[in-house]
């Protein structure tokens, strides 16, 4: 029998209303228990809030994820259901079963009904329990060292794990001080400008239009023939390693000359503390009417940055291996092909390149010739990798960009005899009196405009 019996029998099951009153009910005591501006229910893509938690070392972190994610059934997208950490220091977490859709709470039952109320499945990838690692921020440097990854985020006090003594407050690198400052530039930009904004900003219609990275190089390699490696030019300051590269530097004049002079696409500098870069550089570049597509030259941490370059004109972003987790690759790549843009992705050794291989959606791979941890160039470190991996990169038709320690036409011939598809060149270039004119000088001959 359905609804309450006449004997007043109080085992039978409610009726389909009174299901959705308890559930209308549940959602009521749930408000009744936290404010209304403590709980939120928006949309964002899946990992949005962990890539901008891992930025700001104020954002509070619990022991468990706090975060229910729900991917949308046509896109990245989801919704959450967010809480932050109770006064009384308890803790408690929601996660959705991909395969029975039901959700396992460490609450109460109120909470508990509330969130199924939101929790739709479909994306195994961020439903996985390392997401739920990731989101909670306690394995945010164990995941990245499981893979590999020897650049770690700053270490929290919160959990001890990570490091203890000097070594939790010194970095053992140049990259790893960038990363770390990057993580405090990260978390002011985005106080001053939350991501809603810069999404609002990035949209068609108000950014201008992207433009395709990889066609503009297969054009510059189809008119100067003979295989020759399309130019991805840098406008570039400075540098940690060599300081200070160029006294009267003008973004504009100097980009305006690689065009000119042959250069397929531009690499605009942005970080501002160690390569007194700007994204006032790459917007100023933008408007100027160069044609060229544009890579931000950034060390991308958080998606945040993401829509900020394309917001600034920005057709292409650098993605380095050596700092990102698969997890974040595999994300980034998504929002970069939603925005129109071109990821390259930039690799240092085996072990990382391998990791990228492993990545679906990766279309350029950047092959850094520096040492992360010294600095110092070899540019055999392009012709080992291709040597090793060449043959994977060909039948998953990704193209090779070689970037670092290239200064004369024998260092341009030795990568492109190995099978680059493209070269990234700045230092040698923008320390010349001309920087255009030394596009010639570094190829051997004048490349077509």
């Amino acid at each position: 029998m359905h609804g309450r019996a006449d004997d007043g029998n109080t085992n039978t099951r409610p009726t389909a209303t009174g299901r959705i009153t308890l559930a209308v009910s549940a959602l009521f005591l749930l408000l009744a228990i936290y404010p209304p501006s403590l709980l939120t229910h928006v949309n964002r893509p899946p990992m949005e809030s962990s890539i901008a938690a891992a930025a700001t070392s104020v954002v509070v972190r619990t022991s468990v994820p706090a975060v229910v994610f729900m991917p949308s059934l046509s896109s990245s997208s989801s919704s959450f259901l967010s809480r932050p950490a109770l006064r009384t220091g308890r803790r408690r977490a929601f996660r959705c079963s991909s395969s029975s859709s039901s959700v396992v709470a460490k609450q109460d039952s109120a909470i508990s009904s509330a969130a199924a109320l939101y929790c739709r499945l479909d994306d195994k990838l961020f439903m996985s329990p390392e997401v739920f690692q990731w989101e909670s921020g306690k394995s945010l440097n164990a995941i990245a060292s499981a893979q590999g990854i020897q650049i770690r985020r700053r270490c929290r006090a919160r959990y001890p794990s990570e490091g203890t003594g000097a070594e939790r407050a010194v970095p053992r690198n140049i990259l790893e001080q960038i990363i770390w400052d990057k993580e405090v530039e990260v978390s002011q930009r985005k106080a001053r400008t939350p991501l809603s904004d810069v999404k609002a900003a990035a949209a068609a219609g108000l950014a201008p239009p992207p433009r395709d990275f990889l066609a503009a190089m297969r054009a510059a390699r189809h008119r100067n023939g003979g295989g020759v490696p399309a130019l991805i030019a840098e406008v570039k300051k400075a540098s940690p390693s060599k300081g200070l590269l160029r006294d009267h530097f003008d973004p504009v004049e100097i980009a305006q000359a690689y065009e000119k002079n042959g250069a397929a696409c531009l690499s605009i500098l942005t970080d501002e503390k160690h390569f007194q870069g700007s994204f006032e550089n790459l917007e100023a570049v933008r408007n100027s009417g160069v044609n060229c597509p544009l890579l931000c030259k950034e060390f991308v941490i958080d998606v945040w940055q993401i829509y900020y370059a394309r917001s600034k004109g920005a057709d292409a972003i650098l993605l380095i291996a050596a700092v990102l987790p698969d997890i974040d690759i595999t994300y980034f790549l998504r929002v970069c092909k939603s925005l129109g843009m071109t990821a390259l992705v930039e690799v240092h050794d085996e072990k990382e390149l391998d990791r990228v291989l492993k990545i679906d959606g990766v279309e350029l791979i950047g092959i850094n010739n520096r040492s992360l941890g010294t600095f110092e160039v070899d540019t055999a470190n392009t012709n080992m990798l291709l040597e090793k991996r060449g043959d994977i990169i060909k039948k998953k038709r990704i193209q090779v960009v070689s970037e670092s320690g290239l200064f004369t036409p024998d260092d341009v011939a030795y990568v492109q005899n190995a099978g680059v598809f493209a070269v990234l060149v700045g230092e040698s270039l923008v320390t010349q009196e001309d920087p255009g004119q030394a596009i010639a000088g570094l190829f051997g001959k004048e490349l077509l405009p």
